[in-house]
């Protein structure tokens, strides 16, 4: 069977408008079958933080919780309310078309087992979308690959460039974007990078099944939506890129 049912979702196209000075009051359109939940990987380290909390929990669950609002708030994809927590080996992730996973260059970077690896791979080739958030540096990205090159090793991982339909699909944006953490800006990121890129792993068709937000912090952005010291520019470039993203999962 397939990933998922084809899904034909009806988008209008509402302002831009910054989340924190919205009103509490503004109807969210909350539906536990709705179209979209918000999925967050759970995976080993080679030095601790797997079962239990580790990297893959930063910014859990008010990351999650607060990009569930801004969907509903700024498309009209009905999402669940309550995000959920799902490893790689799990059967349930074939109910999702949107996985989400950060920090992969922590703790001596991820450990994937040959079940984990497996079941991603076909999740990925029946049509899933992965994305890969909030990872710094040289020694987090060769982290995070050589565990990850198991999954594709055949497959090159792609630089996309500004002009690619991912970055165009609901906003126009103008390529990666760097969203710095809490009390960082854009001359501060993690490590001294003041820049960002995107990656990418394809399939045969050319679609994205793996988007790789290198030197960026995306779930900062939403978890920081309402945090006085957080400037509103980030929080919103966040939305905008994930809303994107998420629509290129839901449309391809």
């Amino acid at each position: 069977m397939p990933l998922i049912r084809s899904l034909f979702v009806s988008l209008i196209m509402l302002p831009a408008f910054v989340l924190a000075a919205e009103s509490e009051d503004l109807e969210l359109r909350y539906d536990e079958a709705g179209e979209f939940n918000f999925v967050r990987v759970q995976f080993n380290t080679y030095y601790g933080g797997g079962r239990g909390y580790g990297p893959w929990a930063i910014d859990f669950p008010d990351a999650d919780i607060n990009f569930l609002r801004g969907v509903s708030r700024l498309t009209n994809i009905r999402v669940m309310s309550e995000p959920i927590v799902l490893r790689f080996d799990d059967e349930q992730i074939f109910d999702y078309p949107f996985l989400y996973m950060l920090e992969v260059g922590q703790g001596g970077g991820i450990i994937l087992s040959p079940a984990e690896i497996e079941n991603l791979r076909e999740y990925l080739q029946r049509g899933g979308f992965l994305l890969i958030d909030d990872f710094w540096g040289q020694q987090q990205w060769d982290n995070f690959y050589s565990a990850f090159s198991q999954v594709f090793p055949d497959r090159e991982i792609i630089e996309l460039k500004p002009e690619h339909e991912i970055f165009h699909v609901y906003y126009d944006i103008d390529g990666p974007q760097m969203i710095p953490a809490l009390y960082r800006n854009d001359e501060q990121g993690e490590q001294g990078i003041d820049y960002a890129s995107n990656h990418a792993i394809l399939d045969d068709d050319g679609r994205i099944m793996v988007l790789i937000n290198w030197n960026s912090d995306m779930g900062d952005g939403w978890e920081h939506t309402y945090h006085p010291a957080y400037p509103t520019r980030y929080a919103n470039s966040a939305y905008r890129l994930g809303i994107n993203y998420l629509m290129y999962s839901m449309t391809h």
